[in-house]
């Protein structure tokens, strides 16, 4: 099998709600009962994509503000769409967000931190921009184990090409667990930092559709399977049919499981009394 190396841009909202938008919406309500917050507080999602999460912040947090932030203006547009005027929507990354130092109560992120060039930097920008005593918080798949909707397709390729393990999300982000996710809140000079996980089950029609959003071609599985020779890319696809959980009625289901993990900033930091937007 060709290993191309893969990319891991999200640039058009479409393809990523087909691939797993469908999770994300459904694992976001989960992360916000966990994190239990009161009504009131000034929200920031940072690489906030579709609007899984912003979403789900306006429908149970009863927030005072909200702003996502993303460097995809193809995934803007598509939140935009999605949230209308009740969140304010700015382009930037996480390692430079357009707020002010201490603006918000509550920094979140959802299904990206893997995806941060710079964990650290991010962190810290985070952590800038939150109010002192307030909340960090941000979530992950686990690609190695619990994200069953992702490691199948993985564990195929390899079984097919063992060169492919290279780019296998559960190995290339080894941080995408507990241990590691504390590690880094904590590195970052954060408080009270606590773990937990996020479970749902991911349910298909039949095998195609699990299969299709494969064809989309956006994220680094779908990137993957596009890259191959229609030769190779169908013997994949059959590696899964034949080795996926399929009821007799043909249905599949499979754990989608992330990890959360949250701390607090410092009492004692300094909070920036310009609350306004840069």
């Amino acid at each position: 099998m060709n290993t191309r190396t893969v990319s891991d841009s999200w640039e058009r909202g479409n393809p990523y709600e087909q691939y797993i938008g469908r999770w994300s919406r459904k694992v976001a309500p989960l992360f916000l009962t966990w994190l239990d917050q009161p009504a009131g507080k000034m929200w920031a999602d940072v690489g906030c994509g579709t609007g899984a999460l912003c979403a789900a912040i306006l429908d149970q947090c009863s927030p005072d503000g909200l702003v996502g932030i993303d460097p995809s203006e193809g995934f803007l547009r598509l939140a935009a769409q999605n949230l209308g005027s009740r969140a304010q929507l700015l382009t930037g990354s996480a390692a430079d967000l357009p707020l002010a130092d201490g603006v918000c109560d509550m920094v979140v992120s959802g299904l990206v931190l893997n995806f941060v060039p710079t964990l650290a930097a991010a962190l810290a920008e985070m952590a800038r921009v939150t109010a002192r005593g307030g909340t960090i918080a941000a979530y992950v798949w686990d690609y190695a184990n619990g994200m069953e909707v992702i490691r199948h397709f993985w564990d195929a390729a390899v079984s097919i090409d063992p060169t492919v393990d290279a780019i296998h999300e559960g190995v290339r982000f080894p941080m995408c667990n507990p241990t590691a996710l504390r590690g880094a809140f904590e590195d970052a000079g954060l408080t009270r930092v606590d773990t937990t996980a996020l479970e749902l089950t991911a349910e298909f029609l039949d095998f195609e559709d699990y299969w299709g959003p494969f064809l989309g071609g956006q994220g680094p599985a779908p990137a993957y399977a596009m890259s191959l020779s229609e030769e190779n890319r169908c013997a994949l696809r059959e590696n899964l049919r034949a080795h996926l959980p399929s009821a007799p009625g043909g249905t599949i289901s499979m754990s989608a499981r992330a990890w959360a993990v949250r701390g607090q900033k410092s009492l004692k930091t300094s909070r920036n009394t310009d609350t306004q937007i840069k």
